[in-house]
């Protein structure tokens, strides 16, 4: 059956599937090749996610996932002092709750392509007046996240990466790298516009290409329809009920 490509982060990965998403353009990417699984919690760090591993990707599995993509970061990066201080993972600890999750990964398979992901940019300006618009006069004056935080968390991120020899994707720098990404990439100063989705669906298949996971060369699941002989359609069923037997 299909391989599996599972999305493992907070509420950028929960929201992926939504329209526009970049887990739904990945599931299209892949579609007859491989199941794109969302595994995304909205307000996670790092520190909770390790409770999730077992459950989700317990060592016992008959078929691993082919590869994981691991997005966390916009939650550990929020501020000690301000609204969501909760959710706050000191930046040491958070590498090594990264390379706990990939740990367990690759103890489920050592052939799985594990691929991390920074935390996006902050627009604290956005996060200010999305505030506003949810609490009025009631809403903080400072924001919860600032960006020059999200780029120290980022910077471990893709460090992390290297030290265990994985791909990385940096999303923090990609996105600067375009005038106006502000408004453009993000809808509340953190979470992803369109836009924005479709610049980490375009940095998820590059990686994954780059790594020999190139839907294009991945056979499908059952026979295309132009394989099918409309005289004799079990010919083109013969492997499959072969298996069967």
């Amino acid at each position: 059956m299909r391989p599996q490509i599972v999305l493992f982060g907070d509420s950028i990965t929960e929201q992926s599937f939504r329209p526009g998403g970049w887990g739904a353009a990945l599931a299209d990417t892949y579609s007859r090749k491989a199941d794109v699984m969302v595994r995304g919690y909205g307000g996670y760090n790092t520190r909770w996610a390790l409770f999730l591993l077992n459950h989700l990707f317990p060592l016992s599995c008959m078929k691993p996932p082919v590869a994981v993509t691991i997005f966390f970061g916009a939650n550990d990066a929020a501020l000690l002092g301000r609204t969501n201080e909760r959710q706050h993972v000191p930046v040491e600890e958070y590498k090594d709750n990264l390379r706990k999750i990939v740990r367990q990964l690759k103890e489920c398979s050592r052939t799985m392509l594990v691929v991390l992901i920074t935390p996006p940019p902050v627009d604290e300006n956005g996060r200010k007046e999305y505030a506003r618009s949810l609490y009025g006069e009631q809403a903080a004056e400072l924001p919860e996240r600032t960006n020059e935080m999200a780029g120290v968390y980022a910077r471990q991120c893709v460090d992390v990466a290297k030290e265990l020899v994985l791909p990385s994707v940096d999303l923090w720098s990609k996105m600067q790298e375009t005038v106006g990404w502000q408004k453009k990439f993000l809808s509340d100063g953190l979470h992803l516009t369109e836009e924005g989705n479709a610049v980490v669906h375009r940095e998820v298949v590059r990686v994954f290409n780059e790594a020999c996971l190139c839907a294009p060369e991945m056979p499908y699941d059952f026979p295309h329809h132009s394989e099918i002989d409309a005289e004799n359609p079990a010919k083109a069923f013969q492997r499959l009920l072969r298996s069967e037997m």
